[in-house]
């Protein structure tokens, strides 16, 4: 594995971490550091943590990720986005979603790197055998989404600070999740 192929692949990573930074940041509305840096940090362990766990899994449970992985990327992130919607018909002292709670940055997380666990029987499936030689691509995939999550993060705080609320940040916010499950159920499904 070449390093333009690790690092590509890192950023590819990435994207879903970068959208939803993005949303997230629109929602914030100025920097929270404390919420931002979780964000980042969760996103980025997540998205080298899940490689790791499908490679290690690839022996025993190669057949189970395979096949459903995206269904629940897709059914998280749906579930997710249409939250999100809802909230924003509400008024603001009755909104459940907020992307500055640890448990929802969490499940982001959790629902933006699932298509890592693919990564990792693809890790497999190219004769990577041993996890020393693991360590280089997971810190790298790490760091990019840390990287790209922050950055996601300021850019919508700052594209979005003037007109956040006429145009419902938490609605476009879940929009962006929904398309993000779509397009992850739709890659897995086309490769069929």
């Amino acid at each position: 594995m070449t390093h333009f192929y690790i690092w590509f692949l890192a950023f590819a990573l990435a994207m879903d971490c970068f959208a939803v930074s993005v949303a997230s940041g629109i929602i914030y509305g100025r920097v929270r550091w404390k919420p931002m840096l979780a964000m980042a940090f969760l996103f980025g362990f997540f998205q080298a943590f899940n490689p790791l766990i499908g490679w290690v899994a690839t022996d025993r449970f190669r057949f189970l990720i395979e096949s459903f992985d995206h269904w629940i990327a897709f059914a998280i992130l749906s579930f997710l986005g249409v939250r999100m919607i809802m909230d924003s018909c509400k008024e603001e002292e009755e909104r459940t979603f907020n992307p500055r709670r640890l448990k929802v940055i969490f499940t982001l997380a959790i629902a933006t790197s699932i298509d890592a666990l693919a990564v990792g029987v693809s890790f497999s499936c190219m004769g990577i055998t041993r996890l020393v030689n693991l360590f280089y691509p997971l810190v790298a995939i790490g760091l990019v989404s840390f990287a790209m999550s922050l950055l996601g993060l300021f850019l919508g705080i700052f594209s979005g600070k003037g007109f956040a609320r006429q145009l419902r940040a938490e609605l476009w916010g879940g929009v962006i999740l929904i398309i993000i499950g779509i397009k992850v159920l739709f890659e897995h499904l086309a490769l069929w």
